[in-house]
């Protein structure tokens, strides 16, 4: 769909060992852009990066470590600079899901959420404005939010602050960035078929039935979206929160009720 549409180019994805983030690994490269693969997981980091070299070699070196620590946050940025000579995307896809009642969330929890989901996604934006305000080239950047940041979905209260926070900050950066020429937007998947939650065995089944469009998204449907907001044909939206979740947030049904 984007064959050669990011040539030259090279971004950062984190949280990207596996589902949706992989994905967009795989997508990037097979549309030309060089990409620093990011997991927490050396294991799983290694393995990732093979699978999209083994398919477009040279294309993704894989960098494990912490999403949320701001020294890593500049490492990822200057292995990017030092090994493409540049940084013109970066999607901050890491995330972590802690479910919990209200009444009981404990304070570690959700300290933990709000690092990772939030402190992460803010300082990889930070550091590679940065860099692209340096470069004078402009760039694109991309929140992952979710449809919990819309919707209310049961023990998530933490989880949903976080997601909707990131589109808030979607929002305000485009004060801060826009006269670089860097757009900032974010992607909100609804129920999405990966690794993770193929563990339901329940889990297909449930949100075919209370989606409009019939099925759960798989990470291609989300891959498509984010490479058409950080394509520079897309550099004039900015702002913006796009939801990919087969109509499900317009109707609503709680997968608790079926």
């Amino acid at each position: 769909m984007y064959a050669n549409t990011f040539n030259g180019q090279s971004a950062i994805v984190t949280g990207a060992g596996q589902g949706i983030g992989l994905e967009i690994c795989m997508q990037l490269a097979a549309a030309g852009c060089s990409v620093i693969l990011n997991d927490i997981d050396p294991a799983l980091t290694a393995q990732a990066a093979d699978g999209v070299n083994s398919k477009y070699k040279g294309k993704c070196t894989g960098l494990a470590g912490d999403a949320s620590d701001v020294g890593f946050i500049r490492e990822m940025v200057d292995t990017a600079v030092s090994l493409y000579g540049g940084l013109n995307i970066a999607i901050a896809n890491a995330g972590i899901t802690l479910f919990g009642d209200f009444f009981n969330y404990e304070p570690d929890a959700f300290s933990k959420v709000l690092h990772t989901n939030l402190g992460g996604s803010f300082f990889l934006a930070q550091a590679a404005a940065r860099q692209m305000k340096q470069q004078q080239d402009g760039g694109s950047i991309l929140f992952m939010s979710s449809v919990t940041g819309h919707q209310a979905h049961k023990n998530l209260a933490a989880y949903g602050m976080t997601k909707a926070a990131l589109e808030m900050l979607a929002k305000n950066l485009v004060i801060e960035l826009s006269s670089f020429n860097i757009n900032v937007n974010a992607i909100a998947p609804g129920a999405t078929m990966t690794e993770r939650t193929a563990e339901d065995k329940d889990y297909k089944a449930t949100w075919s039935h209370i989606t409009p469009m019939g099925r759960p998204a798989y990470p291609s449907d989300i891959a498509n979206a984010a490479l058409f907001l950080v394509a520079k044909p897309s550099r004039h939206i900015t702002g913006q929160s796009l939801v990919i979740d087969g109509g499900w947030t317009a109707v609503s049904p709680s997968p608790y009720d079926e």
